[in-house]
Parts: C-alpha cells; sequence; structure tokens
C-alpha cells in the first residue's frame, strides 16, 4: 500500500472523531491521552463481548467501589463476583481480580503490548486497545466494528473468520503513529453509530469516499460471515429449597461455567432432560409446570424447576440460606437469578 494510505484515513476520521467522539465514563476527549489507565483496563475487559450500553453502569458501580488497582486487588472474592452478576462470561471476574492483584504487586500497569500480554486475562486486542488507549503506543486494535469498518473499506471478501489475518494487515495499514488511542477509538464509534451492521448510513462516514465497499453498491454485504453451526441444546433442573423464609444456596466450583458464582443447587446439565438428579438432599421434591431457557456461548439450556420444603430442624447440607425477600441481592448470575424470579413469585 502506498506510504500516504495511512494519512488517507486517520486524518479525515479523526477530524470527524474530534467532533463525534461519544462520552463514555472511561474515555479522555478527544487528543488528551488517558490519564487513568485503571479505567481503560476495567472498560476493556468489561467491553469483552458486552455491549457498550450493559457495561456503563457496571464500570459506575465497580469505579464507586474499588476506585483503583489497590483497592480491587484487595476485594473479596464472593464480593466481586456478586457485583459482576449479570454482566456474563464470568471467566473475566476471576481474571480481573488475578491481574488487579498482580498489578497492584508489581506498582503499575504495564505499557506495552507485549508485557501486558503477560497479565491474566488481557488477550491480544485487549493488550493493544489498553496500550494504545491508556498510554498513546502505536497497536493495531481490531474489535467487531473494527472488523466491520475495515472489511467495508476495503471490500474483503473472503468470509469470516478466515479473513482477520488480512483485516488486521490492513488495519495495520492504515493505524498513524501519532493518536493511536483516539484512532482506535474513531474506528470504534464509527462502526458503533454509521458502519452499522445493516443499513449503514454511508453519506454520514467520513470514509465514504475512499471506501470499496460503498463504491460496490452494497457495503452491507460486508463483513461475509460462514454459516453457524446449531448450537447444542442442553437441560437440567434448578432446586428451589425452602426452610422458613429462607432459600438454599451453593457456590459454583471455582473452575468452569459460572464458576465461584452463588447459584440454586442444580444437577448435571446433560442432552437429556436430568428430572430430579443431582438434587440436594433428599425431600418431597416437586417438578413444576415452569422453564426457564437461556443461551450460553456455546450451548442452548433448558431448565426444569424443581421446589421443596425442609423443616426448621432438618439437617442443612452444605450452603448458605438466603432469605427469599433478599433475592436479589444475592448476585445470581443471569440464569439462576430468572429462576429465582419465578421461582420468589411462587413462594410469595
Amino acid at each position: 500500500m502506498p506510504d500516504n494510505v495511512p494519512r488517507k484515513i486517520a486524518v479525515p476520521l479523526l477530524t470527524w472523531y474530534d467532533a463525534h467522539a461519544r462520552r463514555l465514563p472511561w474515555r479522555a476527549p478527544p487528543g488528551a491521552n488517558a490519564t487513568e489507565p485503571y479505567r481503560v483496563w476495567l472498560s476493556e475487559v468489561m467491553l469483552q463481548q458486552t455491549q457498550v450500553a450493559s457495561v456503563i453502569p457496571y464500570f459506575e458501580k465497580f469505579t464507586a467501589r474499588w476506585p483503583d488497582f489497590a483497592s480491587l486487588a484487595a476485594a473479596e472474592d464472593a464480593d466481586l463476583m456478586a457485583a459482576w452478576a449479570g454482566l456474563g462470561y464470568y471467566a473475566r471476574a476471576r481474571n480481573l481480580l488475578a491481574c488487579a492483584r498482580e498489578v497492584s504487586a508489581r506498582g503499575a500497569l504495564p505499557r506495552t503490548e507485549a508485557e501486558l500480554r503477560t497479565l491474566p486475562g488481557v488477550g491480544a486486542y485487549t493488550a493493544a486497545a489498553i496500550a494504545a488507549i491508556a498510554f498513546g503506543e502505536r497497536a493495531v486494535v481490531v474489535d467487531a466494528n473494527v472488523e466491520r469498518v475495515v472489511t467495508r473499506l476495503f471490500a474483503l471478501a473472503e468470509p469470516l473468520p478466515g479473513v482477520r489475518p488480512r483485516i488486521r494487515d490492513c488495519t495495520d495499514a492504515i493505524t498513524p503513529a501519532a493518536r493511536a488511542g483516539d484512532f482506535a477509538q474513531a474506528m470504534m464509534d464509527l462502526g458503533s453509530s454509521i458502519c452499522t451492521a445493516r443499513a449503514p448510513r454511508c453519506l454520514a462516514c467520513p470514509l465514504h469516499d475512499r471506501c470499496d465497499g460503498y463504491a460496490s453498491g452494497a457495503p452491507e454485504a460486508f463483513p461475509v460471515k460462514a454459516k453457524k453451526a446449531p448450537k447444542p441444546q442442553r437441560y437440567g433442573t434448578m432446586f428451589w429449597l425452602v426452610r422458613r423464609d429462607a432459600v438454599l444456596l451453593v457456590r459454583r466450583p471455582g473452575k468452569g461455567l459460572l464458576g465461584g458464582m452463588r447459584a440454586l443447587p442444580t444437577g448435571p446439565w446433560a442432552d437429556t432432560p436430568p428430572l430430579l438428579e443431582g438434587a440436594p438432599v433428599p425431600a418431597d421434591w416437586l417438578l413444576r409446570d415452569e422453564r426457564v431457557s437461556h443461551g450460553f456461548t456455546h450451548f442452548n439450556l433448558d431448565v426444569a424447576l424443581a421446589t421443596a420444603t425442609i423443616a426448621a430442624h432438618a439437617g442443612a447440607p452444605e450452603g448458605e440460606w438466603w432469605p427469599i425477600a433478599e433475592i436479589d441481592s444475592a448476585g445470581l448470575p443471569t440464569v439462576f437469578a430468572k429462576a429465582a424470579r419465578i421461582l420468589g413469585r411462587m413462594h410469595a
């Protein structure tokens, strides 16, 4: 590509960004390097596979409670997992705490992509984003919005995910040495607000006159996506065990799906309905007609709900008894919170 390609893209894009940048609680104004790497790091971890609108209230809650690496590093695991509940992809929360503790021990967040990659939960994209946005380092930042913008700019017709190395090369070719963080955020904003997946607003785009996708007459055809295989279907049962006005909650194993989170007891998640297999205690369990469905990244889950009541003096299984009236404060993951809302109404 000619040497002036970065300038031909960067100059109009950054001019547009200076006028139209989104105001976000972790973002510095255009032209100003971020002064709080902690906030950049926290936002980038939260934004992994999660929409900005969903992240903002969690970010504000976290930074009010844990304003820096040291305070977050000192957090109790259970408190952090409860605060994260509902944001999904819970391995991020475990890595967040591990990373905060490591950075706190080091004394500062590393500045370079290579050093950032050594931290828990920091992959290639997150390291590049932090290096560029927090420290102004030139880094090639490619998220889903950037993928869409770049495949349209260059009319890349190979399907995802195979085209990703070419997307990175093209993004590298247009990334300027100066204002790399602003450039990355400008590309994200452009993809979010103008170069959208459906009905892109090309005439409002500062790059439409140099976009091969626009010139083709069908920019929405890019990126080309390979057909997804259907997700497997799994089945499970959640158990609502009541004693007095409290329900039994357990802590899920530290490793694995929803690891370390409070949850209702559940049997196996299997290819066929497990019915009452895995009930926490022998009891007069009643399988309810209601069901809860939830989509995880790699499978869909359909859950039956079983209820039982035990006497106040009955032997207690391992776990904690949580007041039913306060179940919303337990920090349950989304699929368990769905079940708890249904079962809580039955108990009322």
